[in-house]
């Protein structure tokens, strides 16, 4: 149960990184793969975009049952600059890194 509330919340979570579609993208790549305990997916797209992530359960049947999510995803830019973001989110949050993005 704890593993489909993370994909559901993992899937929400990429379409609210979505930026609304400027032009008509064509699907170059997909690869998913679900197992019991984690799963993995790639995507690529003819605008450029790509996302690919991972995800495992860790601490399975214990108190402490969590998924780790792994993944990065880079896109095109309004001024023609391709950025990539990589993330990790765990117990400790969503920890995105980019060079184009405030260090703390």
């Amino acid at each position: 149960m704890k593993f489909t509330v993370a994909v559901l919340f993992v899937a929400m979570f990429a379409c609210v990184l979505a930026a609304p579609p400027q032009q008509e993208a064509q699907v170059l790549r997909y690869d998913s793969d679900v197992q019991p305990e984690g799963y993995k997916f790639a995507v690529e797209t003819s605008d450029g975009k790509s996302h690919q992530e991972e995800g495992q359960l860790k601490d399975i049947g214990t108190d402490h049952e969590a998924i780790v999510v792994r993944g990065s995803f880079s896109y095109v830019g309004d001024d023609g600059q391709q950025y990539t973001v990589t993330y990790l989110a765990d117990e400790n949050g969503f920890q995105p890194e980019g060079d184009h993005l405030p260090r703390l």
